[in-house]
């Protein structure tokens, strides 16, 4: 049996290892995750990917509840992964939580998407 069978959350990082409007990458297996914070401490999880031409938004500029990609400026919503219309897509979103100010990532949802 795995472990994250029984608890799936597990404690990734502390938020103040993320910087304000950034981006710290958390690897699970070949995925690649991007965990945000905010300016106001929010923590976000998208997967390191844009829907558009799958550049890295971690390392795009947080600004508000978005993330401008770094290759062509697409804004992604952290809260959703979708793009901002026009532009359409959605990079695959994951749940976190926030307890004494650590980070807990929701590893039940991870598992790779179907290809």
């Amino acid at each position: 049996m795995n472990p994250t069978d029984l608890n799936p959350w597990v404690a990734i990082l502390q938020v103040g290892d993320i910087p304000k409007l950034g981006a710290r990458v958390v690897r699970h297996g070949s995925l690649d995750i991007a965990v945000f914070r905010t300016a106001d401490d929010e923590i976000f999880a998208l997967e390191d990917r844009c829907p558009h031409k799958g550049g890295p938004l971690s390392q795009g500029i947080v600004h508000g509840m978005k993330v401008a990609c770094p290759m062509h400026n697409w804004n992604i919503e952290l809260d959703s992964g979708c793009a901002v219309a026009p532009d359409q897509g959605c990079a695959r979103e994951f749940r976190v939580k926030v307890e004494d100010g650590r980070v807990w990532l929701d590893f039940a949802a991870v598992e790779p998407a179907a290809a």
